[in-house]
Parts: structure tokens; C-alpha cells; sequence
């Protein structure tokens, strides 16, 4: 194994509480120069807040070493499409589409690509309705979803997440979708192009069996699967088999001196 890559929530921290020697087991890989990447399916904020969250857990990052679907999107789009792109995304992260054409906001032709993402309460009609236009005004337009979570529990309660407004625009269009974030196949091929690795020589450490291990898996990374955050027993009764498996990211570097050598 030459390179890792992390999951954010469940891994490294639980909401806002640091996991117990997070910080020194990154700080372990930093001295050791061994590759990796923080894996999020976050898309409402950007990496430099997500920089300034782990710093206040005591783990130094940088932008850079972060995959969000917003990023993996964006390397997607610059290597399949060469037209406009209209988003449907947080204004916190057009930032990571910087180098691309977008579309005028209140466009409805002329988009190659739509790109949707958690909008929140900022979806309406008349905003799905201009997603759906941009699509079926050109039957050749990819339809690119920042992951497909369905909903997700905020201090007021269950909200929708992406996937019911990209299910609408499929219904509506016949579409098939291209989906960047966990678990998704392009997700996790983009990481080990950023990492310029091999998948078997990159292995993924999380806490979610099927986004995480299993989604890792069908890219042909091998997986550990950590005993905090979402993480329950019946995990382990799924079919699904991690290569390794250990309480928390605190041991991880004792396991890595064991299976690959590393002082």
C-alpha cells in the first residue's frame, strides 16, 4: 500500500468532537510522507472551511488534500466535456469549478452539462424547471449529480438532499445520471488519479459499510473499516468484508507498521 484515503465524519471526528488520536495518527502519515486525501460527500461547503474544521481538531490540512464532489465533478467535466456548464450548487462551492464555462444563472439553453447539488431551501419550481429546459434543450447534455443521499437530518428535523431533484430531472428526461461522490465508481477513480496511484496500492479507511468499504471495493481499493461513527455490529453481517478492521483511527498507525514495515 502506498497511499490512504480518509473519511471525514464518523472517521477522524463525530459531529464537532474530535475521535481520540485523529490528530496523531494523520500527523503520523504527514512525517512519513505517504500520499493521501480527506474523502467528503459534503457540498455545501467549501475545503477551505472544511481546512479550518480539522485545524481546530489539531490536523493540519490543506485545500488541496480534500475530495469533494464538487472537485471530483470538476475533474470530471474538464476531461468529458468542452461546452458550458449551468450549476445547481451552493454558492459556497462554485469556487471548485474555477476553469470552466458556466452558464448565466437564468440561462434555459445552452448548457453541455447540469450539474446538480444540495440546494437546500433554495430549490423551487421555477429552479428545477430551468435545470429541466437546460436538459431538454439539448438531448446530448450530461446530467451530473453531486452525490444522491436522499435526505439528512438537520437541527429542525429530515430535509431532502440531492437525489429526489436529480430522480425529477431524470424522470423528466430520460436522462441516465453521472454521479461524483461516495460510493460512486467515478469518486473513487478520481481520488487515486489525484493521488497518482494504483487502486490496489490505495486503501480507504471509514466508518459507512456500503458507501465507504463497499463503494471502495468495486474500485479495486482495499478497505478498513473503523469501529466509531455510524459503524454497528450487523455492519459485519452484510456480505460486505473489509480487509481489515480496527476500533478506531487511533490504531491505524500500528496496523499499518504491521502489515507494510513502516517505522
Amino acid at each position: 500500500m502506498n497511499a490512504i484515503l480518509f473519511d471525514l465524519d464518523g472517521v477522524l471526528y463525530e459531529g464537532d468532537k474530535a475521535v481520540a488520536g485523529a490528530a496523531a495518527a494523520v500527523d503520523w502519515f504527514e512525517q512519513r510522507d505517504i500520499p493521501h486525501l480527506f474523502l467528503t460527500n459534503t457540498t455545501s461547503k467549501p475545503r477551505s472551511s472544511l481546512v479550518e474544521k480539522l485545524a481546530g481538531f489539531g490536523i493540519h490540512s490543506s485545500p488541496d488534500n480534500f475530495l469533494t464532489p464538487p472537485i471530483a465533478a470538476s475533474h470530471w467535466l474538464k476531461q468529458h466535456v468542452s461546452g458550458r456548464i449551468a450549476l445547481f450548487t451552493p454558492t459556497a462551492t462554485r469556487a471548485d469549478f474555477a476553469g470552466l464555462q458556466l452558464c448565466d444563472d437564468r440561462a434555459e439553453t445552452g448548457a453541455d452539462a447540469v450539474v446538480v447539488g444540495d440546494l437546500g431551501e433554495s430549490w423551487d419550481f421555477n429552479t428545477l424547471n430551468r435545470a429541466f429546459r437546460l436538459l431538454h434543450n439539448n438531448p446530448d447534455a450530461k446530467l451530473v449529480a453531486l452525490g444522491m443521499t436522499r435526505y439528512w437530518r438537520a437541527a429542525d428535523g429530515l430535509r431532502l438532499d440531492t437525489a429526489p431533484f436529480v430522480k425529477a430531472l431524470q424522470h423528466a428526461t430520460g436522462r441516465e445520471v453521472v454521479v461524483l461522490g461516495k460510493p460512486a465508481l467515478a469518486f473513487y477513480r478520481t481520488a487515486v488519479e489525484m493521488l497518482q496511484q494504483k487502486p490496489a496500492d490505495t486503501i480507504m479507511i471509514g466508518d459507512d459499510i456500503r458507501s465507504d468499504i463497499e463503494g471502495a471495493q468495486q474500485a479495486g481499493l482495499r478497505t478498513i473499516l473503523v469501529g466509531s461513527g455510524k459503524f454497528q455490529r450487523s455492519d459485519l453481517e452484510l456480505g460486505i468484508t473489509p480487509d481489515a478492521f480496527i476500533d478506531t483511527i487511533a490504531a491505524l498507525p500500528d496496523w499499518w507498521r504491521n502489515q507494510i514495515g513502516f517505522s
